[in-house]
């Protein structure tokens, strides 16, 4: 049986922008194709025809997203991958702080009820809260003693 020989791998090489313009010129002026270019210089065939068709669309002969435009899509996928993270993490804020056992109190004051209950994720996921009202719910270490509490003192019956 015969064993086939296997293409080396190249390890990703990365090219300057003036590189890549002068293999593009090379290709434009027509005395070598691009096949001849790629080999004179060691360089992957489909490289050159890529570096070659980005240059017609950044020069407007051919149709398709600029390399300026390009740097700001990628730009702005990375900026919104970081919201999406930021909107995660507040959600989880959100679900976590509305836990009762983080309050003082055994019970929920009316106000603090509604306070939670209008908290919302914007369109960005920033938690609101109507103004003026402060949410009923304290941290423990907070300063000056526990609120007395009422007992009911009974009579002795007679």
């Amino acid at each position: 049986m015969e064993t086939m020989e296997r293409k080396k791998t190249r390890t990703r090489r990365s090219f300057t922008p003036e590189f890549k313009a002068e293999i593009v010129e090379l290709c434009r002026r027509g005395d070598r194709s691009v096949g001849q270019v790629s080999r004179d210089f060691d360089l992957t065939e489909t490289a050159v025809r890529a570096w070659v068709r980005q240059a017609e669309v950044d020069g407007g002969a051919r149709d398709g997203l600029t390399t300026e435009e390009r740097q700001e899509l990628s730009r702005l996928r990375r900026e919104v991958r970081s919201l999406k993270e930021d909107v995660e993490v507040l959600k989880r804020a959100t679900v976590f702080m509305q836990r009762p056992r983080l309050c003082r109190t055994r019970r929920r004051s009316r106000i603090s009820t509604q306070l939670m209950a209008s908290w919302s994720l914007g369109a960005l996921g920033i938690i609101t809260a109507p103004r003026g009202r402060r949410a009923a719910c304290r941290p423990v270490d907070s300063d000056g003693p526990e609120p007395a509490r009422e007992q009911s003192v009974r009579e002795p019956v007679p």
